[in-house]
């Protein structure tokens, strides 16, 4: 195994967290039993990358059974950077009939075409989705597998979600994506995210969509003096309220996870009294991120319990309508990221 083999495999391993290690290997399924059982999972991580270092010298194995390795890994536990979401557009009348052969087939023809040399693996995963790890060359140099390009698409629909691309090669995997897909083009979703599983669902509509029809309002107790019936009747009124419009904007069910929504302002000063700053050909740009572990969970929480007014605004209630979480607002209402 040459030194840059040797490197690779120590990077891969060091991502993977030692509880997962064992799981890990299994699903790769390249080690023998004799092999599994001479694993040692309570030996350090440096101890165990040598021993792997080791069987990969006897076997022989290369970069292939490396990366294959990298891709369990990631195939099982996808939420290890930044995932954008495309939508490819205009299907062919036949764009429905492709399948996981033809598709791999034409992809790798249509990829070898436009660079070179590169570097494909295709693996179909449980849930039928299509996962795609491209390591790009050049003219100048190899493949590089340290920065590959995930992309994942389930096919027979037009979403694609990938991850680790540049700008250098988003035309390239777009433009094999297009034509072995049978559509027309391709364009960004406006949808971002660390969790691949709750783009996903937000993009393809497949969380639990339960919308409310009635609140009924909790009883007052029988004890009570009749002003504090008043108000407390009032207040659980308003309670109910709160809660009926936070789930016509985000619904009662479990919301995908998303970490994180971008509005970008562009706004014209209109203030007569300032010719100066209201004839400015600029338009005034800020940009507003929202952050948290669970953003719509959040929103929801907030409007139910006061914390935000309600009706709940469109723009934040646009990221479930819509299926985006990136959005350019101007002075003509909301509209797709640029």
């Amino acid at each position: 195994m040459d030194n840059h083999n040797k490197r690779l495999l120590q990077r891969i391993i060091r991502r993977i967290p030692v509880q997962m290690l064992r799981t890990t290997l299994e699903k790769w399924g390249r080690l023998t039993a004799p092999q599994q059982q001479s694993m040692d999972f309570t030996q350090t991580k440096l101890t165990l990358t040598e021993h792997l270092l080791d069987i990969f010298e006897e076997n022989g194995w290369t970069a292939k059974q490396i990366t294959e390795l990298e891709m369990t890994y990631i195939i099982n536990n996808p939420n290890q950077g930044t995932w954008n979401a495309f939508q490819l557009l205009e299907p062919e009348e036949d764009s429905h009939s492709v399948e996981l052969t033809q598709f791999k087939e034409q992809f790798k023809a249509h990829l070898s075409e436009l660079v070179r040399p590169v570097s494909l693996k295709i693996k179909k995963h449980s849930d039928e989705a299509v996962w795609i790890r491209i390591a790009w060359g050049d003219n100048f140099s190899r493949p590089n597998h340290f920065k590959p390009t995930y992309a994942v698409h389930h096919l027979q629909t037009p979403h694609v979600f990938v991850t680790g691309l540049n700008s250098k090669h988003k035309q390239l995997l777009s433009q094999a994506l297009v034509l072995s897909t049978r559509y027309h083009g391709i364009k960004d979703a406006n949808l971002r995210g660390r969790n691949l599983g709750a783009i996903r669902d937000l993009l393809m509509g497949q969380y639990q969509q339960v919308f409310p029809t009635k609140f009924p309002s909790p009883l007052a107790e029988v004890n009570q003096t009749i002003s504090n019936v008043r108000i407390d009747k009032e207040q659980s009124e308003l309670a109910a309220n709160r809660l009926h419009m936070a789930c016509e904007a985000f619904g009662c069910g479990t919301l995908p996870q998303l970490q994180s929504a971008v509005y970008k302002l562009e706004t014209k000063f209109k203030d007569n009294a300032n010719k100066t700053m209201s004839e400015r050909d600029e338009p005034f740009r800020c940009v507003v991120k929202f952050s948290s572990t669970n953003l719509l969970e959040s929103f929801r929480h907030c409007a139910s319990t006061g914390i935000a007014s309600t009706p709940v605004s469109p723009l934040l209630s646009s990221i479930l309508l819509k299926g985006r979480n990136h959005f350019v607002v101007t002075d003509n209402g909301p509209g797709p990221s640029s």
